[in-house]
């Protein structure tokens, strides 16, 4: 994953898109539906009705920028929710890519006492 600059949020598209969309519909998408604009220099991130597609939106603040990426086992985890959106942290969206569950992140490891 690339870089975001400080102050970049990241939002979900809840419920399903299709993912024959591009720049443009994503775009149209995150403006309507999500009530955001699109090139404010945030994240929009889609996800198909498989569930094992996603597809991140990002205005660079020179193009539109558009990453697809396709699990070939498992899927994507997902709100509940049909409409709206939700906010990510950039750690969150990090573990929503490697397609571990950014809701509820556990530790493997904790420590004891010292003593």
């Amino acid at each position: 994953m690339i870089g975001l600059p400080a102050g970049t949020r990241v939002w979900l598209a809840a419920g399903v898109t299709d993912m024959r969309k591009g720049f443009g519909g994503l775009a149209a998408i995150a403006q309507t539906t999500l009530e955001k604009d699109p090139y404010a220099g945030h994240v929009f991130v889609f996800r198909g009705k498989r569930g094992d597609l996603l597809k991140l939106l990002w205005w660079s603040g020179d193009g539109m920028n558009l990453y697809a990426k396709r699990l070939e086992r498992g899927r994507f985890v997902w709100p509940q929710a049909t409409s709206g959106a939700v906010h990510l942290t950039a750690a969150q969206l990090s573990m929503l890519l490697e397609g571990i569950d950014w809701r509820r992140p556990a530790r493997t490891w904790q420590p004891e006492t010292a003593v």
